[in-house]
């Protein structure tokens, strides 16, 4: 039973920080919350999930980070925005989450994606426009991969459950 009970511990805080990890930029939030089904199982001896169950969720976080990473780059594409948008866009995420976490993730996804289109990209005549797009685009991708990793949780509750009951 302690080991079901360090399995659940373990894969809790995964959970928790595989959600926050879907707003901060630099962590793979539905990895991380992925790794907590992983952990369940390892703790449960592997019968707790069905392996498919794995796989299904394995393919549905790798898949909401490579279209969170596509995403705001398409939109930008489609509004005329160039690079300097999406990366500021990222830059402008990481300071918003560390000077005024959790709302300066998205302030400074559109301050950083502006900025980046006035700096870099001088010839846009609507950079504002830009920005919109990619502050979409990144919103989107977040949205996206806390669907994900907020399924995940449902997914991993009911197996701590399961194992522990």
């Amino acid at each position: 039973m302690v080991v079901e009970i360090i399995a659940v511990s373990v894969g809790a805080l995964m959970v928790a920080a595989g959600l926050i990890g879907c707003v901060l930029p630099v962590l793979p939030g539905p990895l991380i919350a992925l790794a907590s089904l992983f952990a369940l199982s390892l703790g449960g001896g592997w019968a707790v999930f069905a392996p498919v169950t794995l796989v299904i969720w394995s393919v549905a976080a790798l898949g909401s980070l490579a279209i969170d990473a596509v995403l705001p780059a398409r939109a930008a594409g489609r509004a005329g925005a160039n690079r300097g948008g999406v990366w500021g866009s990222v830059a402008g995420m990481v300071v918003g989450a560390l000077v005024f976490p959790p709302l300066g993730v998205f302030v400074g996804a559109f301050g950083g994606a502006l900025l980046g289109e006035i700096v870099f990209h001088r010839d846009n005549r609507e950079p504002l426009k830009a920005a919109l797009a990619v502050f979409r685009g990144t919103i989107g991708g977040i949205v996206l991969k806390l669907a994900v990793s907020g399924a995940i949780a449902v997914v991993f509750l009911r197996g701590a459950v399961r194992l522990l009951g």
